[in-house]
């Protein structure tokens, strides 16, 4: 079953990231809590751990691109 990775809301106020990047590769396997990527807001940059366990499947945004938080930026197909 695929999962739906989706930008996460890192502190109060703040509306979207930057994806700086990815630390794993299409095809990759990965562990839940094992980080996925790096995000920057104005404020800081922090790493996204994996929300599942699985094999990242696809990245639907590149590194210096913005986007708001709750938009997909990729997907862990389970398993």
């Amino acid at each position: 079953m695929a999962f739906s990775v989706e930008m996460p809301s890192i502190s109060m106020g703040v509306t979207e990231a930057t994806v700086v990047r990815w630390l794993k590769a299409v095809g990759d396997t990965i562990a839940r809590g094992e980080p996925l990527l790096e995000i920057e807001t104005a404020k800081s940059t922090v790493e996204v751990e994996a929300p599942v366990s699985g094999t990242l499947f696809a990245i639907k945004v590149e590194p210096d691109e913005t986007v708001d938080v709750g938009t997909e930026i990729a997907t862990i197909e389970e398993g």
